[in-house]
Formats: structure tokens, sequence, C-alpha cells
């Protein structure tokens, strides 16, 4: 591979600076978070390893732009900024769902129409899957061990019992 080649990690959650130590070229690496859904949604976080150089950087913050997204600078944190805030608010319904605060439909129609959010955090946590968020909040608690970040019991039953949301036909919905 020539040495020009730039590595970027699509990743919501793992170390950027962790995958970039195990290749030859640490300094070639960064993160380049993209939203789903990738052609509809214009934001791109940028992440950069303690070994990225500037000039990769730059390069990797231009092509996002070049592609006609709209990037931002997030840390090397897990979570970055988007899944920082949004996790534990995901988090956050399905226990007030558990404690029950609402239906589930209740809690994503007051959430979609009372704060204008494009859909409710259950019909987004389907959508993103429901092992994926239990794969991110894990990660983000063993870092933080912030209560916030630590996954409900329902969420790891509901993973364990297959109900993975819109990938697998049954989630907090069914499909």
């Amino acid at each position: 591979m020539p040495k020009p080649t730039i590595f970027c990690s699509n990743t919501s959650s793992l170390c950027i600076t962790e995958l970039a130590a195990n290749t030859t070229r640490p300094d070639r690496f960064a993160g380049l978070h993209f939203f789903n859904p990738v052609p509809l949604m214009k934001l791109v976080e940028v992440i950069r390893a303690l070994t990225t150089s500037d000039e990769t950087y730059r390069t990797v913050f231009a092509f996002a732009q070049s592609l006609g997204k709209e990037p931002i600078t997030a840390p090397d944190k897990p979570g970055f900024i988007v899944n920082r805030l949004l996790v534990p608010y995901l988090l956050d319904a399905i226990r007030s769902y558990e404690h029950g605060l609402g239906t589930v439909e209740d809690i994503d129609k007051g959430m979609k129409l009372g704060t204008g959010h494009p859909m409710g955090p259950f019909t987004l946590l389907d959508f993103v899957g429901l092992d994926t968020t239990y794969y991110i909040a894990n990660i983000m608690f063993d870092e933080y061990r912030e209560p916030a970040y630590a996954p409900p019991p329902l969420l790891k039953r509901m993973v364990l019992a297959g109900r993975l949301g819109k990938k697998s036909g049954h989630g907090f919905y069914k499909y």
C-alpha cells in the first residue's frame, strides 16, 4: 500500500488511538463517523487519534466536506460528541418505560411532538439496533463508569432474546 494512504474507521464508540496504535502508520489514521441513513444525514464526526498528523486531519476533514457533509471535530473519547449525548437519552427512555412512565408509543410520540425530534427514542433504538446500542453503552460505561451509560436490564434481555429492532423484525415495535 502506498505511504500516502489514510486509514479511517467509521466506529461510533471505539478508541481511535487504540486502533491507530495497531497500524504501522498511526499518523495516517483517523475516525470518520457517518450517521445513518448516510445519504440523508449531513453530519460527520472527524476524530483525531493522539497520533493523527495535522495533514491527515485536514485531509480527512476536507474529504468529508467534498462529500457534501458537514464535518465537526470530535474528541477521541467513547461516543465522541453525538453518541455521548444520545446514548444516555436512549437508555433513559428504556428506564422510563421500565418504570411505567408511559407506553413505548406515548414516549415516542411525546418526544417527537414535544421536542421536535424526527423520531422517538424507541423508533430510533429499533432503527440503530438494540444490539448496537447495547454494545456502545457497554463501551461507554467501561470507560466512564457513570450510571447514565449502564445498559438497562430490559435492553440486555431484548438483545439476548434476539429482539434487535428492524434488522430482526422485532424490537420495541414489530416490523
